[in-house]
């Protein structure tokens, strides 16, 4: 599933194609994703302006003023498989590109073989689009001033699930998916199932600092190669050449060179290294 750095990475790649450019036309070749596509998209995107793109967790979103002179908001997710990618005028549509937003001189295409991405369009007349349902749960921004250690040690500390899940819930911070909750928790040499309850306030400083870290090296990379995930032009990102532990059950790790562990946690996998990420008393108790 494409994670934060994805869809910054596609967000970076689309935006320079169609920020202060107009929307001829909208085609809805199959509205039926995660979500139904909204109706009338067609109708009220045509000729709209798009000002600016920007993105709230692993949602992308494009705001445009709209002919009528209403504003809105696209929220585009990019689900299991979805990529969004810039056609030429005459490049023809292939097998699940469902939907393309025309403008004079490119073409924005959304593809999704899975079809478990969404759509939404948010009328800021409805009210401030960040309270739309599918953002207003979502936790701080991993890149926001906002979020430290201090931070994580306040959400910590009543929770006794484990690290790994806490960092995948998406309400202590946005954008830590499972590739990169494992990298981050090798990083501080954090075991994956230690309770969120049980991190000092060294370990929430340093987790704070290295997700800022691994995100900004991610995005910086291209994101990574997750089965049909590229970026808009196309191309794979490379950062899964840097993991250290995801993927790599039984490969020696990079820093001791014992094998590399894998396990399930809330039905995900996890991976990490016995020996850099020690378990603690109270897990093995």
């Amino acid at each position: 599933m494409p994670e934060l750095p994805e869809v910054e990475v596609a967000r970076l790649g689309i935006s320079p194609h169609i920020t202060h450019k107009t929307v001829r036309s909208v085609e809805v070749r199959n509205p039926s994703l995660r979500w139904p596509v909204e109706p009338k998209l067609a109708k009220i995107l045509h000729n709209a302006l798009i000002t600016h793109t920007s993105r709230r967790g692993k949602y992308l979103l494009v705001h445009c003023l709209c002919h009528d002179g209403a504003s809105g908001v696209l929220m585009i997710h990019l689900g299991m498989s979805g990529s969004l990618r810039i056609a030429s005028l005459d490049a023809a549509p292939q097998k699940h590109d469902h939907i393309d937003w025309v403008f004079d001189d490119c073409v924005l295409r959304y593809h999704d073989p899975r079809r478990f991405g969404s759509v939404h369009w948010h009328d800021v007349r409805d009210g401030d689009y960040l309270q739309h349902p599918r953002l207003i749960q979502l936790g701080i921004e991993p890149f926001d001033a906002l979020f430290t250690g201090a931070h994580l040690l306040a959400r910590c500390r009543t929770r006794k699930m484990s690290i790994k899940q806490g960092l995948l819930s998406g309400d202590m911070v946005v954008g830590v998916g499972n590739i990169y909750a494992c990298e981050v928790l090798f990083r501080c040499k954090i075991h994956p199932e230690t309770a969120c309850a049980d991190l000092t306030r060294a370990q929430c400083e340093q987790l704070a600092v290295q997700i800022k870290h691994l995100l900004q090296e991610a995005i910086a990379q291209g994101g990574s190669t997750l089965k049909d995930f590229v970026n808009s032009d196309g191309a794979s990102g490379y950062f899964q050449m840097h993991y250290n532990v995801y993927g790599r059950t039984g490969a020696p790790c990079h820093a001791c060179a014992a094998p590399i562990m894998r396990m399930v946690q809330g039905q995900r996998a996890t991976f990490f290294c016995p020996v850099c990420q020690p378990a603690s008393k109270a897990i093995h108790a």
